[in-house]
């Protein structure tokens, strides 16, 4: 079976390899040829900037490529598979890179966490072809937003859960949720919209609204996702719940296609991406 592609971009000129380099004719250490490495990784993004690399501010990415340089000696860029905001947290976010290291799969995840802060952690490691793109070949990103539908807060689950406390109906919220699986144009759950977006429509495989006592839990899966959309449609499917949206409105908000239309957004520490689903799982490749 041919393994999805990945293209990772390094900075500046190909480096040499830190662990038992061949030796060329003259004596020289040989440059390896650069491979890519597929890390999936868990944070808690409460005090990170987003996922992706930003100037003069602490996020998912500069603190990934500082490990891998630490661990490598040398500079990578990482290619993420879901760009995550804010304050949004991921179980399972997808990142790739290209390295001349000879470490093992397991030697990069232990080595990786022992230079990550606590709140960043590299969960699996597995090498994958040079083609694989992580972002463009996912099928998939399964997103969960938790909800603390309690009268009273929790300091445990604070930076986890968004507090509701009127009680949602959740019933109604589940109705709802199911009229976005499908293929649809979601630009109105979108907080806005970049010019180079080509379209906003999307494929939702899933979407429901879970209880278990006082959690409940939105989850959505789709192809992918514009920007804000998850925390915008969980904004507008809570107003649902306490009686402030009707369905009807609800639909003709989808309807309408304009961006903003089902904001506010519900706040980004409910938010965390479960998985990036791709054909077959990466394990596959070891084999």
């Amino acid at each position: 079976m041919t393994f999805p592609a990945v293209g990772i971009e390094t900075e500046g000129s190909p480096v040499k390899a830190v662990a038992s380099p061949d030796k060329t004719p003259e004596g020289d250490v040989a440059v390896n040829k650069l491979t890519s490495v597929c890390l999936i990784v868990e944070y808690d993004g409460s005090h990170y900037y987003g996922s992706q690399l930003q100037d003069n501010l602490p996020t998912i990415q500069g603190e990934l490529e500082k490990a891998i340089a630490a661990l490598t000696r040398e500079k990578a860029r990482i290619n993420a598979a879901s760009r995550t905001d804010t304050g949004v947290h991921a179980r399972g976010q997808v990142v790739t890179f290209r390295t001349g290291s000879l470490l093992a799969p397991d030697t990069f995840v232990k080595g990786l966490n022992h230079y990550l802060p606590p709140d960043i952690a590299i969960k699996a490691a597995y090498p994958v072809v040079d083609s694989f793109n992580a972002r463009r070949q996912a099928i998939s990103r399964e997103y969960h937003y938790s909800i603390l539908n309690s009268r009273t807060p929790s300091p445990l689950r604070a930076g986890f859960y968004h507090l509701v406390t009127p009680t949602l109906d959740t019933g109604a919220m589940n109705r709802v949720a199911q009229s976005l699986v499908g293929e649809h144009d979601f630009a109105s759950f979108a907080s806005s919209l970049e010019s180079k977006l080509r379209s906003t429509r999307r494929r939702v495989y899933q979407a429901m609204v879970e209880r278990e006592g006082e959690v409940v839990v939105f989850k959505m899966t789709a192809n992918s996702f514009l920007p804000h959309q998850v925390r915008n449609t969980i904004g507008a499917l809570i107003r649902v719940g306490l009686g402030k949206m009707t369905p009807d409105e609800f639909h003709s908000i989808m309807d309408a296609r304009k961006p903003g239309m089902a904001g506010p957004s519900a706040p980004a520490s409910g938010l965390c991406l479960m998985k990036v689903n791709y054909n077959y799982p990466f394990e596959e490749e070891r084999q």
